[in-house]
């Protein structure tokens, strides 16, 4: 059972509640009209602490399709923060107000730290560098949609690995799921971090390679995952203009990679796929980030007990 639960990290859920979920959201896609009302009467609190396009935005319009409402902020200065009240007398006093909560903040453990003073059901909508779990099912369900199956996928990550909260949660979650292998493309300044390897992949005894070269990789992976190389995680400027071509992805990229390969990307993106993939049948984020609305949807629902 969901309801009433928090999610703060992807582990929070079971990989059975991850499949119910997103089987949940699978029908709301199928015949969304059976579920406008499921949430009326109910509330969601968006409370912003930084700055967010399409997280706020899919968060509130998934609320509003069930039947319910939302109330919130998209920005700190908003908020009785800037007069210096505390996180947790603000929540404290909106989820009084609220069903569910869905917070956003740049400080790592706000959302664990919202989720012992609330009195309702807290979502983590990202917590700085920590976790970003609706991101996590929101590409679950993406993968699950276009591919068919969470398992046995090659799945390529590209570009900053070593930050990047959003590969880290999805590698974790596609450990869960028999038989997937990885492939990290990126500088060495960028690899993936040793303790995603010994701690999570290693014990599972799942494969992987890492590479520096996205040519090297494309043409072995079912899924690509795009992320931006950052210039500001260089030593010296010298590596990142050697490099930083090697990760923008191109039509002349895309003729090397299989016909039935998806790309995905968390979003926003700057330059590291260029505007001329986007008309590719395989150019996958943009319904990611529609998914993303369904499977948050789908969340709200078994969080707030509706369904």
């Amino acid at each position: 059972m969901l309801n009433g639960r928090h999610l703060i990290e992807p582990n929070d859920l079971s990989v059975t509640e991850i499949d119910e979920i997103c089987s949940l959201a699978e029908q709301i896609i199928v015949d969304p009209v059976s579920f406008q009302d499921v949430c009326r009467g109910k509330i969601l609190a968006a409370l912003f602490f930084e700055p967010s396009t399409r997280t706020r935005l899919s968060f509130e319009a998934a609320m509003l399709r069930l039947g319910g409402a939302v109330e919130g902020f998209s920005d700190a200065s908003s908020s009785s923060a800037t007069k210096g009240e505390s996180l947790a007398d603000t929540i404290r006093v909106v989820s009084s107000y609220t069903d569910v909560l869905a917070i956003r903040s740049p400080k790592e453990g706000a959302a664990l730290l919202a989720s012992k003073y609330s009195s309702c059901p807290v979502i983590n909508a990202g917590d700085g560098g920590h976790f970003h779990p609706t991101q996590t099912l929101t590409d679950l369900l993406t993968v699950r949609q276009l591919k068919g199956s969470l398992e046995g996928q090659t799945v390529g990550f590209c570009g900053d690995l070593k930050f990047g909260r959003t590969v880290h949660s999805l590698v974790q979650a596609l450990s869960r799921y028999p038989k997937n292998k990885f492939i990290f493309i990126s500088p060495k300044e960028l690899q993936m971090p040793d303790y995603m390897l010994k701690n999570i992949l290693e014990p599972l005894k799942i494969e992987y390679r890492s590479v520096e070269r996205l040519e090297d990789a494309i043409g072995d992976v079912d899924i690509l995952y795009m992320t931006r190389v950052q210039k500001e995680r260089f030593f010296n400027e010298q590596d990142y203009i050697r490099l930083k071509d090697s990760y923008i992805l191109d039509n002349e990229k895309m003729k090397l990679a299989r016909r039935d390969m998806i790309v995905l990307h968390p979003l926003p993106r700057v330059n590291e796929i260029a505007v001329e993939v986007d008309g590719d049948t395989r150019a996958a984020y943009f319904k990611q980030a529609k998914y993303g609305m369904f499977v948050r949807m789908a969340l709200i629902a078994k969080l707030t007990g509706s369904l």
